[in-house]
């Protein structure tokens, strides 16, 4: 008997544990990005020196994958250390794309980023260009640096901190060069939106001097102390960051993802229940917090990489933070996927930690997405994360929050006509540059909310001025298809249908 009751109650509690992931609704908008870190090659290129094919082929695979889990958004890093993933004005062509640092791609007869953003369009994913604003070099080594590289074209702007070589965040004229590189970028590029990562001012080396007193003694205002002008220098080149950013495109987003603690409680009553031993206002000299009620973000996505109940600094205990301390902007959740089965919080080592975080990301209050870091990590695991990820949270499509900056136009392309070419339909619209995305769904406008997400067929990113095609087979014998456009703030149109016989 007691035996029956012990399998009762394990078979109950089992059972219990394992319902919270029971396949459910899903939230229509929600923002599931991914890092593309580039630097020493850590996601992508696998290695500089790898033909232009491999490089596509490896691009290509990540892309795959996160869209088989029905990700929107690629967070790519293009500026790594004084460097460009691109042709640039301000920076030599990065050694970690190349092999050799200013040197152009082999087959210099395709731009490399037109074609990433491209492809990863035609998944339907969002392209954000992540920038490291303040990181001069990876190391020591400055004789491999290329000649036009700004340490040698400006040897006034660089501070030797440690083991690398950082801007000097408090010369006016860095903080232009960086809106110049972002106007380079927002210009020249179909990108969705610009992104810095937590790297401003460097975080602290005991007994090392960041030796910036020359600029400071020039530039501060009267009676200003040093930490004061530091976080007043990051708040101009955010400020101007994000003017770069929409002046010739406003609806281009300007993001920021940083350290995860704002202040421990120990230190400022408004700070968090967390013991981290630096934080990002002391240490990084950022202030986030303002730069949200400026209005000078569109969102922001804090590094949240601990477990959920860390006891230095818990992820759940942070993310409520982040949540009620967040305003006029996107909160979306950074998340460490590197750390599971990799790390010496056991925490990780349980199948369940990741998703308990995505799951209380979504239960709470203005919190609108997550971000994987890094792309490789999730892929490298063992499939049973995949599966678990794919079958309970991103079994259905989600589209892209709406901007919380920049006014919607309430413009939408017009229907002409359509053709059957080969294997594919052909829909052709009147203005189709006015949208950023085409939704197919399946079925027409719900009761529930405009459309159920489970119904999405595509949403393909527009790319062609006069028609958007869609396979035959996708169609799967419908005879009419329900369709919205999203113009380039994210805001949907109503529904219209098509009859496709």
């Amino acid at each position: 008997m007691i035996s029956r009751l012990l399998t009762y109650f394990f078979l109950a509690g089992l059972i219990t544990s394992c319902s919270v992931y029971k396949k459910g609704p899903q939230p229509k908008r929600e923002f599931r990005g991914f890092w593309v870190a580039t630097v020493v090659n850590i996601d992508w290129p696998k290695n500089p020196n790898d033909e232009i094919a491999k490089k596509k082929s490896d691009y290509l695979d990540l892309l795959d994958y996160y869209e088989e889990l029905k990700f929107n958004a690629a967070i790519v890093q293009v500026r790594t250390a004084g460097d460009a993933f691109y042709k640039s004005d301000f920076a030599p062509w990065s050694r970690y794309l190349t092999g050799e640092e200013g040197k152009a791609p082999k087959d210099s007869s395709e731009d490399i980023l037109t074609w990433m953003v491209q492809e990863t369009h035609k998944r339907g994913m969002e392209f954000h260009a992540w920038l490291n604003p303040y990181r001069a070099t990876f190391n020591l080594d400055t004789v491999s640096l290329a000649a036009d590289h700004d340490f040698y074209q400006h040897p006034d702007w660089m501070i030797k901190y440690g083991k690398k070589y950082y801007y000097n965040p408090g010369l006016p004229e860095v903080q232009e060069h960086m809106a110049s590189i972002i106007t380079e970028l927002v210009n020249n590029y179909n990108i969705d939106g610009i992104h810095y990562d937590d790297y401003f001012y460097p975080y602290t080396i005991k007994d090392e001097i960041f030796n910036d007193s020359l600029a400071y003694q020039q530039y501060q205002h009267p009676g200003q102390d040093l930490d004061d002008w530091r976080r007043g220098n990051m708040d101009s080149l955010i400020k101007k960051s994000f003017q770069a950013t929409k002046k010739n495109k406003p609806w281009v987003q300007f993001g920021v993802s940083p350290f995860g603690v704002w202040k421990n409680k120990s230190t400022d009553p408004k700070g968090s229940d967390t013991q981290a031993g630096q934080t990002t206002y002391e240490n990084l000299y950022a202030d986030p917090l303002l730069w949200m009620e400026k209005g000078w973000l569109d969102y922001v996505v804090p590094q949240l990489y601990w477990s959920m109940e860390h006891n230095v600094a818990s992820h759940k205990k942070l993310v409520d933070w982040w949540s009620e301390n967040s305003k006029n902007t996107q909160l979306y959740i950074g998340n460490g996927p590197y750390k599971i089965e990799n790390n010496s919080d056991e925490a990780w080592n349980s199948k369940k930690e990741l998703p308990n975080q995505i799951l209380y990301a979504r239960k709470t209050k203005n919190v609108d997405g997550n971000v994987f870091f890094s792309a490789k990590s999730l892929q490298e695991k063992k499939k049973k994360h995949q599966r678990f990820l794919k079958r309970n949270f991103y079994a259905q499509d989600a589209l892209i929050p709406i901007a919380s900056t920049g006014a919607s136009t309430n413009d939408y392309p017009e229907y002409i006509s359509k053709a059957t070419v080969g294997d594919r339909i052909r829909f052709y619209f009147k203005d189709l540059s006015i949208a950023k995305q085409w939704v197919v769904y399946k079925s027409e406008k719900s009761q529930e909310e405009t459309i159920l997400p489970k119904n999405i067929i595509t949403k393909p990113f527009i790319t062609n001025p006069e028609y958007i095609e869609i396979p035959i087979a996708d169609l799967k014998g419908r005879k009419k298809i329900s369709y919205t456009f999203l113009d380039k703030y994210g805001k949907e149109s109503e529904p219209k249908t098509l009859l496709l016989n």
